[in-house]
């Protein structure tokens, strides 16, 4: 769903669109989505056009053999990323979806490299470059701000879970990805992909388009071709919707199948990582080498025993064959282009083998948004404050702006926003976090009250499942990009299905289905707790049969 529904009316809804352009969105008069000239894409006369890459489209499969065979090293497929960020994120569009460069990621390539040499393989990810989302603790020279002025300075004492089991795995820390400030839960009024450290993020299919939140940057990033593959976090749509309409698949998992241990929080009820890449397959990887139990997240024990050591057996060709699908009625309405791919993508189902059956799910989520927004508002202000404590007592601070070092707690992050609100709050304000300060503690009565609702999602899905006899449910994941508008805000393009899952805390898979005026629109598929490898066989299946991912264009805006 829409966040500036979800923030602004109180009723829920997950990530926003937003479109990326402060002068106003379509009004330079561009090309449409074909013409690649400086003029259309907004490049200098000079430069590299940034559709011409050489690891453009790269698979983690391809690299992989390229090392094998030793035409790539590690080092040097890390060069090329580094420099592809030089020129297309800093310089060229200017995508702004990297807010830092780990100094250490050629150091991490040339000992894999060493390791490589030396006959030892960590498994698929061994040497690949990933980008990772900055809300994720990296204990190294890197800082975590989630994109606020306020913890600018803030170096983590050690790794989140899912880090220290991505480095086990063998991948190169490549740096880290702008964001929605605070995962976009500060002003009711915020575009999406901004932030006060970051500054704003572009879609870089059409420049005048936002790149969605909160994990903007993840999915501009990996699909600009900035890196292999990257790490982006979800609280309500904050994978799924980037991924959409980056045009990349993104997977949400169960609550509990990767730690949240070591990542600024919203929701403990809620948030989750999640992996953003260009294909299923590579998407299937990286989930696997992030899972892993952890101790200092209880819930990851619910994980033991059902987590496979490989989700890449489970992509079949034939997945969908004989599978009942239930398919989102209340969508079948709206924008004209997106109701013509979802058709397309019903068909597509049938055509794979696939009982398709109407259902009408969000008619029973829709009225839950205003308990989910109590939830996370209660839930941030507690998890946030224990993380910023846990920050200063591990003597993580290297000092902020002014030298005031990390804040200790929400109140102090208000606190400064206000004291230095010319920066950082140019565009909104922080009615959000004003709001979840003036609550209570995880005792209240409101609290438990809108926990128990919110969380019905479970048991509409699952009674809407088992009465049905479905595999799984599908949907549009979200619009169209929309406009940035850094004076008005985001605003809803009439689709999003991110809520369903998120409040579940179930799995959902979002797969490119088409683009309508060069814009990706994602294709959506949720279950029941723990079927990651039933959805990813049934995703895989799709992307097979559709081959709907289209690399970006960095066209400036849509023809007038």
């Amino acid at each position: 769903m829409n966040r500036r529904k979800f923030l602004r009316n109180s009723s829920l809804t997950g990530l926003s669109l937003a479109a990326v352009a402060a002068a106003g969105c379509g009004q330079s008069g561009g090309s449409k989505g074909t013409d690649t000239t400086a003029a259309a894409t907004g490049v200098a006369a000079g430069t590299v056009a940034p559709t011409e890459f050489a690891l453009n489209e790269a698979t983690i499969d391809v690299l992989q053999q390229k090392m094998q065979q030793g035409i790539y090293t590690s080092r040097s497929i890390t060069e090329l990323y580094l420099k592809r960020i030089d020129q297309v994120d800093k310089a060229g569009p200017g995508l702004h979806a990297v807010i830092e460069i780990n100094p250490d990621a050629l150091s991490i390539a040339d000992q894999m490299d060493k390791e490589r040499k030396a006959g030892t393989l960590r498994g698929p990810m061994h040497g690949i470059p990933v980008l990772v989302k900055d809300n994720i603790d990296t204990g190294d020279k890197m800082m975590t701000t989630a994109g606020a002025l306020a913890l600018v300075g803030h170096r983590a004492a050690q790794d989140a879970f899912i880090i220290a089991q991505l480095r086990k795995a063998g991948a190169v820390l490549l740096g880290k990805t702008n964001l929605s400030e605070w995962a976009n839960f500060r002003s009711t009024r915020s575009t999406s992909g901004w932030s006060s450290r970051g500054r704003q993020t572009k879609c870089p299919y059409i420049l005048d388009r936002n790149p969605s939140g909160s994990s903007a940057g993840s999915g501009s990033a990996a699909s600009a071709n900035l890196c292999t593959v990257a790490i982006g976090t979800e609280t309500d749509g904050s994978v799924v919707s980037p991924s959409s309409v980056n045009g990349l698949v993104g997977i949400k998992p169960t609550i509990g199948l990767l730690s949240r241990s070591g990542i600024i929080p919203i929701s403990a009820t809620q948030d989750t990582a999640g992996p953003m890449a260009r294909t299923v397959r590579d998407a299937a990887i990286l989930l696997g080498a992030l899972t892993g139990v952890d101790e200092k997240d209880p819930i990851t024990k619910g994980s033991a025993g059902h987590v496979p050591s490989d989700y890449t057996k489970f992509l079949d060709l034939r997945a969908l064959q004989g599978k009942r699908i239930g398919v989102e009625k209340s969508y079948m309405k709206g924008h004209e282009g997106v109701v013509a791919l979802y058709n397309a993508a019903i068909a597509v189902l049938k055509g794979q083998g696939a009982v398709v059956v109407e259902v009408e799910l969000m008619k029973d989520i829709n009225p839950l948004g205003k308990d989910e927004l109590i939830v996370l508002q209660y839930e941030f202000k507690d998890g946030l404050n224990k993380y910023l404590a846990a920050a200063g007592a591990a003597g993580a601070a290297a000092g902020g702006p002014g030298g005031g070092g990390v804040p200790k707690s929400l109140a102090d992050v208000i606190a400064f926003n206000k004291q230095h609100a010319d920066t950082a709050m140019p565009y909104f304000q922080q009615e959000t976090l004003e709001t979840s300060q003036a609550l209570g503690g995880l005792d209240s009565k409101e609290y438990k009250a809108a926990l128990r609702k919110s969380t019905s999602a479970r048991g509409y899905i699952d009674r809407m499942m088992k009465e049905r006899q479905l595999d799984a449910i599908c949907s549009p994941t979200n619009g169209l990009a929309c406009c940035i508008d850094l004076i008005n805000g985001d605003y809803d393009t009439g689709f999003s299905f991110s809520s369903p899952a998120a409040m579940a805390g179930y799995p959902h898979i979002t797969v490119p289905m088409g683009t309508v005026h060069g814009l990706p629109v994602g294709f959506s598929f949720i279950a029941g707790p723990l079927t990651e490898p039933t959805l990813l066989g049934m995703a895989y299946c799709f992307e097979q049969a559709t081959m709907k991912r289209v690399a970006p264009s960095f066209v400036t805006d849509v023809l007038m």
